[in-house]
């Protein structure tokens, strides 16, 4: 089992950038494939990027790509998300995900485990 913990939320201008990071408890962090979310209001939760155990493999959404870099460090049990070029229509609740077995996914249903999420506002 794996909890996460998401920071690094916060308000930015638009064109500026975030970083949110996730740190990871449990000795077994790099057989997880890692994700990233995020829920707008009034919409459903979407794919935001992927990597998979090694760090190797990355995915995103067609928004993200350009802008957003995930990256991880197996040693420190931690995942990141940098943002940049931000738009406000990146505002919404970014959440950390953990994903059994160390491929990546965009499918929310494949992920098993789930921070309580970080706030993402962008001014325009």
């Amino acid at each position: 089992q794996v909890q996460l913990v998401e920071s690094g939320g916060g308000l930015a201008q638009a064109g500026g950038s975030l970083r949110l990071s996730c740190a990871a408890t449990g000795r077994t962090f790099s057989s997880y494939a890692m994700g990233w979310f995020r829920q707008a209001p009034g919409k459903e939760r979407e794919f935001v990027a992927a990597i998979n155990w090694s760090g190797g493999s990355t995915y995103y959404a067609d928004f993200g790509k350009g802008r957003f870099t995930i990256s991880r460090d197996n040693a420190k049990n931690t995942v990141s998300l940098q943002m940049n070029s931000l738009k406000p229509e990146d505002t919404a609740v970014y959440y950390c995900a953990a994903r059994t077995g160390p491929a990546g996914s965009r499918f929310e249903k494949e992920f098993r485990y789930w921070g309580q999420g970080t706030q993402v506002t962008i001014s325009s």
